[in-house]
């Protein structure tokens, strides 16, 4: 749900907020007091397009920001985990537009993509009037209101998880059909590299251990000739570090005897003796080793350049050759197994197909069965609503194997055979859903995207969500003119729809009908007001006496009488309240 709104600078709107609560939210006010404003403003932080225009004069930039509930919304959640953008239960949308032209948006305080804000607006409110944001009017959605109200949303998990496999196979049997004749062509030039490379047989790690080993042969002679003389001042010769350390140990323990003090530091001189006569024993023994090998010398000399060579010919590094080393290995393979490796992936595709084929098919019979079932029911709900003679067809047709629609994931590769007949396949079976609508008596149905005037749209949406309303997964409804061409009975009627509907979502609903703002769980009006110089449009929230005094102007005029009170109270179910 919407839990708050700030607007600054925008239009009519010098700084606006307000806070909604869930169920029904009625919002009134007379004509070109601004309530359309403030659904534009909703909608530039659902992703709509922005233009300087909306920038208040004489400011520099306009600001709006929306607080969402989004604790139980996975979806919106998901997609943000996904753009790493973090997301606690409150969601905070922010989209500022400068009057040079620049618009930038923002999600959680982290600047976004207009992409990303729209993505997220489409999961979190449908927006219902004279405007682009309609979900209804989306060819593409149709589809899913339509397994949504069957409930058929397990059965189009299980297909959608055998298609991702079949896709998955399907690519690679592209990529590997694509890759034959490049394979065939270079095997042979593989082999050759395989047999240059096999010749040295490069180990991982090795170089670095070559190259040690080669500085302590060139430097032998130097080794040998320091390490010789640090044995002698150490030991071997006259006056040695050795021996001088003994005599002073011995004469600290002699000390000793006079003054305890010294006791301490005769063991730590002793530990000093220790030291150095394990530092002797390692310089003799290094100096023992000392290697004087010509030919071990070469030897290193002439696998290091070998090496070299390797490495400049194929990346640089040992590690990036041995990488080459594999992976053309595995190409050469492949060739040489390829008709193998063919048959067993075209085997699974064609396996895979097969089961696609099942769950479609099955999800396509439920669809048709479920289109029967939605028909009837918007028709007898349209008429509730004013549309009398509507009829209302979920025409259900079989996906062309051809195209490359982004929004269908087709391709030629994607298709199943039924009755020797190729059908195509995308993310959600192999159906195209579209609504068809009449809403004239002698009419044939027609594309409900093309044939619909914006009150009807409203009616009809109203109509689809009001049976759709548990399975529906967005929370926000808002209807802008939901009220065109209504009065009486059906204004009752679509009070009561939205009433209804606000059940399981929160209702958004800007209406000139007393029989719907008499429903309102929560009550805004919208004024404009001036200072002699600018005109400026603001919003409060209505008490209790406040809306039935709005109530009572919308049944009888700006003159509000004691009559109309009366009738207010009674339309709102107030009638016993003195």
């Amino acid at each position: 749900m919407i839990k708050s709104l700030l607007i600054k600078n925008y239009a009519l709107i010098d700084s606006l907020a307000v806070e909604f609560a869930n169920g029904l939210v009625i919002i009134t006010g007379e004509t070109g007091a601004g309530k359309s404003i403030i659904i534009d403003a909703l909608g530039l932080i659902l992703g709509e397009r922005a233009s300087t225009e909306v920038v208040r004069m004489g400011t520099d930039k306009a600001t709006v920001e929306g607080v969402f509930d989004v604790s139980g919304n996975k979806k919106v959640k998901a997609l943000l985990q996904d753009n790493e953008i973090d997301c606690a239960d409150d969601l905070i949308l922010r989209r500022e537009v400068s009057a040079k032209g620049q618009s930038r948006c923002y999600i959680n305080d982290s600047p976004a993509t207009i992409t990303l804000q729209k993505q997220t607006g489409d999961l979190l409110v449908d927006l219902h009037g004279q405007h682009e944001h309609q979900s209804l009017l989306k060819v593409e959605s149709h589809i899913a209101m339509l397994d949504d109200f069957g409930g058929l949303d397990g059965i189009v998990g299980d297909f959608q998880t055998c298609f991702r496999k079949f896709k998955t196979l399907s690519d690679q049997l592209h990529d590997l059909r694509e890759r034959e004749r490049q394979l065939r062509e270079k095997r042979e030039f593989y082999q050759f590299q395989i047999r240059e490379i096999d010749a040295v047989a490069p180990q991982a790690g090795e170089e670095e251990q070559l190259e040690t080993d080669l500085r302590i042969l060139e430097n032998a002679e130097k080794l040998s000739e320091a390490t010789g003389r640090l044995y002698e001042m150490l030991y071997g010769g006259e006056h040695s570090i050795h021996d001088r350390l003994v005599i002073v140990r011995n004469q600290l323990h002699d000390l000793v005897d006079i003054d305890k003090q010294f006791g301490a530091i005769a063991e730590e001189c002793g530990s000093a003796v220790a030291i150095v006569a394990e530092v002797t024993k390692f310089i003799q023994s290094y100096n023992a080793g000392v290697e004087f090998n010509p030919a071990r010398l070469e030897s290193l000399r002439d696998r290091l350049g070998r090496l070299a060579h390797l490495k400049k010919r194929y990346g640089g590094s040992l590690e990036t050759l041995l990488a080459h080393r594999q992976a053309i290995g595995e190409e050469v393979a492949l060739a040489e197994n390829f008709d193998e490796v063919l048959r067993n992936l075209v085997h699974e595709v064609e396996h895979a197909r097969e089961e696609c084929a099942v769950h479609a098919m099955r999800l396509s019979s439920k669809r048709k069965d479920t289109a029967r079932k939605i028909d009837k029911a918007i028709v007898a709900e349209l008429a509730k609503l004013g549309i009398q003679n509507g009829k209302f067809a979920t025409h259900i047709a079989w996906h062309a194997p051809h195209g490359n629609s982004s929004s269908m994931e087709g391709s030629d590769n994607f298709y199943i055979t039924v009755e020797n007949k190729k059908i195509g396949l995308h993310s959600r079976g192999c159906d195209v859903v579209e609504f068809f609508i009449s809403t004239n008596l002698g009419e044939e149905v027609k594309p409900l995207t093309k044939v619909a005037s914006g009150g009807e749209i409203s009616r009809i949406m109203l109509a689809l969500k009001s049976i759709l309303a548990k399975s529906d997964r967005l929370p926000v409804l808002i209807f802008d003119e939901i009220d065109v061409g209504v009065s009486g009975r059906v204004a009752q009627s679509v009070g009561v729809s939205l009433k209804n509907l606000s059940r399981f979502h929160q209702v958004v609903a800007i209406t000139h009908l007393p029989q719907i703002a008499g429903l309102a769980d929560e009550h805004f009006a919208v004024y404009k007001s001036d200072d002699g110089v600018r005109a400026q449009t603001s919003i409060r929230k209505l008490s209790l006496d406040q809306r039935i005094e709005e109530v009572a102007k919308l049944m009888t005029g700006a003159e509000v009488t004691e009559a109309g009170l009366m009738g207010a109270k009674e339309l709102m179910g107030l009638s016993d309240r003195s």
